[in-house]
């Protein structure tokens, strides 16, 4: 038997250990199971509630926690929802948000609006809560085109729902017409009362966007006097608000660091190429 060579040996070794760190570097963390996703997902869900001095309700919504800090002795909360949702009603009706809903321990904390726009382009609002029971939600990357996702809200003011679906349109660029390329749509059915709702990505329960609207479709009367008519959603066609434009909504407004980086990718600091620091 001929004799190995010392620098043979610590070859050897060296490649052994290139070859076990490279396998650890490719294996990848198991996804998690549905019910880890809907854990992750209906703690930042919440209910937008807008009532009269008296306590008359006038107007529900749905919303989204997107982020929290420590105030003094209290957490701050900033919640994200539909721009409709509080238009015309800032300073003469009360705000509420409830959290919770989705185990039944219902807290109920008053809100106060920060910003808000509804318009053609731009239909978001920012509500902000002193509260310790906020969650928020993972931001997601661009949604991809028949990927699974999850959509919570509160339609008609009641029970947390809880929707399935895929992303069954996206814009392929902004293009001329402004306001259907700044949204995509899933084909989960929604109804009055879940503007506002998260829409969140199945596979690792990360938000995507927020709901905008609903096509309807109009069923008249037939014979009645007087006549009549109601609107009612047509299945499959939810328009959803992306995280780029929230992200653009609140860069606009003074609020662009309360959105992190997607999930699962690196937050960077210092001084990038083309970007200032503030």
């Amino acid at each position: 038997m001929f004799p190995t060579p010392r620098g043979v040996i610590f070859v050897g070794a060296v490649f052994t250990v290139l070859i076990a760190g490279c396998a650890m570097r490719g294996v990848r963390e198991p996804e998690p199971s549905r019910e880890e996703v809907l854990q992750r997902i209906l703690p930042s869900a919440v209910q937008i509630v807008v009532e009269q001095q008296e306590g008359r309700r006038v107007r529900t919504a749905s919303g989204v926690v997107l982020t929290s800090k420590a105030a003094s002795q209290q957490l701050v909360c900033y919640i994200l929802t539909a721009g409709h949702a509080v238009s015309g009603i800032v300073g003469e009706k009360e705000i509420y948000v409830t959290f919770g809903r989705y185990r039944g321990d219902v807290k109920r904390a008053p809100a106060t609006v920060v910003v808000y726009r509804d318009s053609a382009e731009v239909d978001l609002a920012l509500l902000r809560v002193e509260s310790d029971h906020c969650v928020p939600a993972r931001a997601a990357g661009p949604p991809i085109l028949g990927e699974s996702i999850w959509v919570v809200g509160f339609p008609w003011g009641r029970h947390m729902t809880l929707a399935s679906g895929i992303v069954s349109q996206v814009s392929a660029d902004d293009g001329p017409d402004r306001e259907k390329a700044s949204q995509f749509m899933v084909d989960a059915s929604v109804s009055y009362g879940s503007s506002g709702g998260g829409v969140y990505e199945a596979r690792r329960g990360a938000l995507i966007g927020v709901v905008k609207g609903y096509s309807t479709a109009r069923v008249s009367s037939q014979g009645a006097d007087p006549p009549w008519y109601i609107d009612v959603p047509v299945p499959g066609q939810t328009y959803v608000t992306p995280l780029s434009d929230v992200r653009r909504f609140l860069a606009d407004t003074g609020y662009g660091d309360l959105i992190g980086p997607p999930s699962g990718q690196p937050e960077f600091s210092g001084t990038a190429a083309g970007h200032t620091p503030r």
